[in-house]
């Protein structure tokens, strides 16, 4: 039988290895959590990095025990490891999910190291000492590390649902599930016949100091001055840095662009909101935060290129197909061929064929829009069809619809050069 040393040594030096590819292993679990809890990587960005975070900092935290023999039984959970748990918390996602979570990335790692220690050691005897040692102390380091991230979640569970605010969300929640309404306007302090606007406000990473909701708050309370209110809105967190908003209005109504504008230039720079259409009823409430859930999805798809205000009449055919991006690229790049090349040049294409086809195919109206001369921009337009491969009128609508996609999405659905 294998001496115990030797496996422990084996196992440091796999370790060792692994260790190099920490970005690597990370990937590949997170590729695990796409496939088997896709409701922890289908979020918005800020939470989905700190997810990477999180798989990264465990990896490596348990990487090292390995390398350097530390007790598993006495490591402290990695700060981002437990920040994620309470994101989580706040979200209302369920705790299995968390814990499930870290099961699996604990079977990613060791189905990963396995055929290292394979190579690296030819001696099955030691490969199975190797294995029992990796195991056990895998085990621990999770059953540790779980612990410790439950807690964390429980925690601050327990804070969010005290508030009034969060407990005010769990009753939305329910109210856009479908569920019960015969309390739902007193316990809420909103009045759910009439006409609704539904707004989802959102900070976008790294947050200025101060209270990131607050300033949300403010947002919404700035929006509704341009609006004809029947009422205060109605303000609910979805976490730290995010929160649905609902306007009660008089009439069917949208903030102009001047109200959009005034209300952005006070706010930080990072933030960015979304606009579902005014509904009636509960049916109306339901129907225009589903719709302005649409657009924040979109929204973040398209990252940093996407503009800082959208609304669902703008841009709600564009959501609609943006909710599977992979088939969204696909479809771009067969509508518009070499067009949909990920470059200035064709960038520069595009926006021209999008312009002249906004404005009802006039190469005039489209230079006055764009600033050229009316010569480059059917320079660009044919240009445009040559890449495309035939004329626009033959695929018109679905050209045009491509195009928009790229001026909202970018490099989501664009294929690399």
């Amino acid at each position: 039988m294998a001496d115990e040393a030797d496996a422990i040594e084996a196992v440091a030096r796999v370790a060792a290895l692994l260790a190099e590819r920490a970005t690597e292993l990370t990937e590949k679990v997170v590729q695990v959590y796409a496939r088997e809890l896709p409701n922890l990587v289908n979020d918005d960005e800020s939470v989905v990095s700190l997810l990477s975070a999180s798989v990264y900092q465990n990896v490596d935290t348990a990487l090292r025990i390995f390398q350097h023999g530390i007790d598993p039984r006495r490591v402290e959970a990695p700060a981002a490891a437990t920040e994620y748990a309470r994101r989580l918390a706040q979200r209302g996602t369920p705790v299995v999910d968390l814990i499930r979570a870290y099961y699996l990335g604990q079977t990613a790692l060791l189905e990963y190291a396995l055929p290292e220690a394979v190579r690296l050691e030819r001696d099955p005897a030691v490969v199975g000492g190797m294995m029992s040692h990796a195991l056990t102390e895998a085990f621990a380091f999770i059953d540790r590390v779980t612990q410790q991230a439950v807690s964390a979640y429980q925690e601050e569970r327990d804070r969010w649902l005290v508030n009034r605010s969060a407990v005010r969300a769990a009753r939305v929640r329910t109210l856009i599930e479908g569920g019960a309404t015969d309390t739902s306007e007193t316990s809420l302090g909103y009045r759910l016949r009439g006409t609704h606007l539904a707004m989802i406000v959102w900070q976008a990473p790294l947050p200025p100091a101060g209270h990131v909701l607050s300033a949300l708050e403010s947002v919404a309370t700035e929006l509704a001055g341009g609006l004809p209110s029947a009422g205060a809105p109605l303000f609910v967190p979805n976490d730290e840095m995010c929160a649905w908003v609902w306007f009660p209005l008089e009439r069917a109504a949208m903030p102009d662009e001047e109200r959009v504008r005034k209300v952005l230039d006070k706010a930080d720079p990072g933030v960015r909101f979304v606009l579902g259409d005014p509904g009636a009823g509960l049916d109306g409430f339901r129907r225009s935060h589903r719709q302005a859930q649409r657009v924040y999805n979109l929204a973040f798809a398209a990252g940093e290129h996407c503009d800082r205000f959208l609304t669902f009449r703008d841009v709600g055919a564009i959501a609609l197909m943006a909710s599977d991006i992979a088939a969204a690229r696909g479809w771009v790049a067969d509508t518009l061929n070499q067009l949909a090349t990920d470059d200035e040049h064709h960038a520069r294409l595009r926006e021209t064929l999008r312009v002249f086809l906004s404005t009802g195919g006039s190469y005039t109206a489209a230079a006055t829009q764009l600033t050229m001369h009316k010569n480059s921009v059917q320079y660009r337009v044919r240009k445009a069809e040559e890449m495309l491969g035939r004329p626009v009128a033959e695929n018109r609508l679905d050209v045009e619809l491509a195009l928009r996609l790229c001026h909202r999405l970018g490099a989501a659905v664009l294929t690399a050069p």
